[in-house]
């Protein structure tokens, strides 16, 4: 899959973690596309070196797994890095 799938796949994916972690991520909508952009890169990665496989064609379901639940965890990191700096800059 090329970098163009990659960005539409992160985007998609980014608009379905903020439909389903509303108010986790602040920075609205174009962070939370930027995070799936990251997440589905990142779920790629892991897929392959913990699961042995990676990301399929663009209309695979791995691939789409995968990137969501890549999406989720760089989300979920995200909210709490962001989450503990507001906290020690009090």
């Amino acid at each position: 899959m090329g970098i163009l799938g990659f960005i539409v796949l992160g985007l998609i994916v980014g608009a379905i973690v903020k439909a389903a972690l509303p108010g986790r991520v602040g920075g609205g909508w174009p962070t939370n596309l930027v995070l799936g952009v990251v997440g589905a890169i990142l779920g790629g990665l892991l897929g392959s070196a913990l699961l042995g496989v990676g990301l399929g064609t663009f209309f695979d379901t791995r691939t789409w797994l995968l990137a969501i639940v890549g999406g989720f965890i760089v989300t979920l990191v995200y909210g709490a890095v962001k989450g503990r700096r507001r906290k020690t800059r009090r």
